[in-house]
């Protein structure tokens, strides 16, 4: 446990000295699976440090509810630990980890159907701290509410958004706020990538065609 211990404070220390970016963690990032696989509950918890707010956003910008993208963040950090032995570093560890979340967050659409009182706008909550506030989004600055900038843009495209498809949704989610290539969306929603390619372009269509009156 002391080697787990010391490869844990040793990769924790390259990662905080790199940034946050999946893609630069490499053997450091390994080392903390590695150590969390054989039970060093410190590393998990650095793992799950590293990606949270990634999951929290992902959950609420497909849901947009704060109580349901609550309850799959959790519920996906806890799929996460169950099922860390199984992960062999066949994709990248966010590919996996997005997939487990992508499909908590499709389950919950698939409960919600039996919820005909939830509407998108329970995602802009006025009082508190929204799930964004807590988790704030840093990726791609074209994202859509980002350039609109004002509640009612974003009211608008939070009811946009509810006119595609589960699966539109989340692809969309994926490539527009979290910035993920199309190859990587495919592992993660467990499809091709010209599928992803072509849920992708079936949902810019009809935001397009939905929000034609909107302007930047």
């Amino acid at each position: 446990m002391k080697k787990d211990t010391r490869a844990m404070d040793v990769a924790k220390a390259e990662i905080l000295a790199i940034g946050r970016d999946a893609s630069q963690h490499g053997e450091a990032e390994r080392d903390l699976i590695e150590a969390a696989q054989r039970g060093d509950q410190g590393a998990f918890s650095e793992l799950v440090r590293l990606y949270d707010r990634s999951v929290l956003r992902i959950a609420l910008r497909i849901l947009r509810s704060q109580e349901d993208a609550r309850d799959a963040y959790q519920e996906a950090f806890l799929k996460v630990y169950r099922k860390l032995d199984t992960f062999r570093f066949q994709c990248r560890f966010h590919t996996w980890l997005y997939r487990i979340a992508t499909n908590v967050c499709l389950d919950h659409l698939r409960r919600r159907k039996a919820r005909p009182e939830f509407t998108a706008l329970d995602a802009a909550e006025t009082s508190g701290r929204s799930p964004l506030q807590v988790a704030p989004d840093s990726k791609p600055s074209g994202s859509p509410d980002r350039m609109l900038g004002n509640r009612e843009a974003s009211e608008r495209i939070a009811r946009a958004m509810e006119i595609l498809s589960d699966r539109e949704r989340v692809v969309f989610t994926l490539r527009h706020y979290e910035g993920m290539r199309l190859k990587a969306i495919g592992e993660a929603c467990s499809i091709s990538e010209d599928s992803a390619k072509q849920c992708l372009f079936r949902a810019t269509r009809k935001l397009r065609k939905e929000l034609h009156d909107v302007r930047v």
